[in-house]
């Protein structure tokens, strides 16, 4: 199976094509979606913890927005390391290392004897949770190119079903069991990938671009076996090696292929001996300095209005909103309205459904900008006090915009980057979205607490409008495109589309 024609050869994109998406698929997604269940539990429950330790330990409005912020500093750390450690020892390592460090954080911060204490295991916690875009691209790369924009979407569908099941655990545990219970319960999800750990497949475009073809070409055996489809007549190449021959005279195509095991032991070399700083240097070069830093203000300003949607849910949804900067120290765990944190968190199905609807017909960058520019529109009558109705209508909008341009901006950024530093550069993306989170409970959602609900809410107008402009200016689109797996491949599939 796929070694009839030793003379013809075939890549990973085109293996993947050929095998389609099938039973071998939806294990990875299984797999990959229980750790985006994870995170966004441990996401959600900032909302409800906040106000819960507020009020048992008396702490002030900026003591308890710390305890978000924490989390999204170590999210910002995590996901900057494991990115770096993803593409330099393999996908399956750097999901590992996150799933021990969010279980054992994530279970100990429930037996916090402290202040001090639960705002160190949630910054561990956060340090886990930084591994998500490890699994995201490590998904992604078992998805044929026809076929990614519309999986993805699916994927990123288990971050909707985490937040929905986070409010409902929250719903029925916090009235009766408190807040510690809810942190235990929420960090069961995570401990499923160390049960199935073991049987979890490395890339095999990573593998391929390291040099390892014949381990490559057993996982592609195996797609096919699981698939009940056959791989593609010939040897299995990288893209690497693709781009090498399509660089040479036709009467060196011999010598190439035979040389194939020299040349990728020559690359694989060349990866391994690349550094985390040296890694930031190639995202900053002049190919891809644009897309980045385009893409950095991006993941800030979404990540800035989606948790701080998910955040104002439950100070403009509790019915008082019309505070005074006395009450607005004073809020116990009972005001929070779970049943308006429930409703807008569904807002996130239809978010889904839009973005799937769009993301392959409109491409990556309308689809985008289109949902942030809506999103400012839903958000504007808020400048004002609404009344409860609407205050929640208007969330769920909003919450509907934001989501389908998260879940596409996921699809969007491992495609600008190759294989080499994929999840590097992802992850050093969503880091920087990371301190959008961080700073957001700390300025915006200050700003609701201290009655200042007109100046939060131009902030979020003015930080998402901004997002929607950078959607607008990225270079190119990635509609339909084969991932690839070096720089000088990736920016001259741009230059020829």
């Amino acid at each position: 199976m796929g070694d009839g024609d030793p003379t013809a050869t075939y890549t990973v994109d085109e293996a993947l094509v050929a095998l389609g998406f099938g039973k071998f698929q939806l294990l990875v997604l299984a797999y990959a979606g229980m750790g985006w269940v994870s995170e966004a539990m441990e996401v959600m429950l900032l909302s409800f913890i906040g106000p819960a330790v507020q009020s048992l330990w008396g702490l002030s409005a900026r003591e308890e927005s710390l305890i978000t912020s924490v989390v999204f500093a170590g999210m910002l750390v995590g996901a900057y390391s494991w990115g770096i450690v993803s593409d330099k020892h393999g996908r399956r390592k750097g999901f590992l290392i996150t799933a021990v460090v969010t279980t054992g954080a994530g279970f100990l911060s429930a037996f916090a004897p402290n202040y001090l204490s639960l705002l160190v295991l949630r910054c561990l916690v956060g340090v886990g949770l930084g591994g998500g875009p490890v699994l995201s691209s490590w998904f992604l790369e078992f998805i044929p190119a026809p076929k990614r924009g519309t999986w993805m979407v699916i994927f990123s569908a288990f971050w909707t079903v985490g937040t929905i099941f986070e409010a409902s655990i929250a719903w029925f545990v916090m009235p009766r069991l408190g807040w510690r219970w809810l942190l235990a319960l929420s960090s069961l999800p995570s401990s499923v990938l160390l049960l199935f750990y073991v049987v979890a497949p490395e890339s095999p475009r990573y593998l391929c671009m390291k040099g390892r073809i014949a381990d490559a070409h057993s996982i592609l055996k195996e797609i096919a076996r699981l698939n009940k489809t056959e791989l593609p007549a010939g040897v299995l190449v990288s893209d690497y090696n693709v781009q090498l021959q399509e660089n040479s005279i036709p009467s060196e195509d011999t010598q190439l292929l035979t040389s194939r095991r020299k040349e990728n032991r020559t690359l694989d070399s060349s990866d391994q001996s690349m550094g985390g700083f040296s890694s930031l240097l190639m995202l900053l070069s002049p190919r891809l300095l644009k897309s980045t830093m385009l893409l950095w203000i991006y993941f800030f300003g979404n990540a800035f209005a989606y948790y701080g949607l998910v955040l104002l849910t439950t100070e403009l949804s509790n019915g008082r909103n019309k505070c005074s900067p006395y009450q607005s120290h004073l809020k116990k765990t009972s005001d929070i309205n779970y049943g308006d944190v429930f409703v807008t968190s569904f807002a996130e199905f239809p978010g889904l459904l839009i973005s799937a609807a769009i993301v392959d017909k409109l491409g990556r960058k309308l689809s985008m900008s289109s949902m942030l520019f809506l999103c400012c529109i839903f958000l504007l009558p808020l400048v004002v006090h609404q009344p409860a109705g609407l205050t929640t209508s208007l969330l769920f909008g909003a919450r509907i915009c934001i989501t389908a341009s998260f879940t596409i901006i996921y699809i969007y950024a491992p495609e600008v980057y190759p294989t080499s530093i994929r999840t590097t550069g992802v992850g050093v993306a969503s880091s920087i979205g990371r301190i959008g989170g961080m700073i957001c409970p700390l300025v915006a959602v200050a700003l609701i607490k201290g009655c200042h609900q007109t100046a939060s809410i131009i902030l979020f107008e003015i930080v998402i409008f901004v997002s929607g402009i950078c959607a607008v200016l990225f270079p190119f689109e990635t509609k339909g495109r084969d991932l690839s797996d070096t720089i000088a491949s990736s920016t001259e599939d741009v230059n020829s589309a």
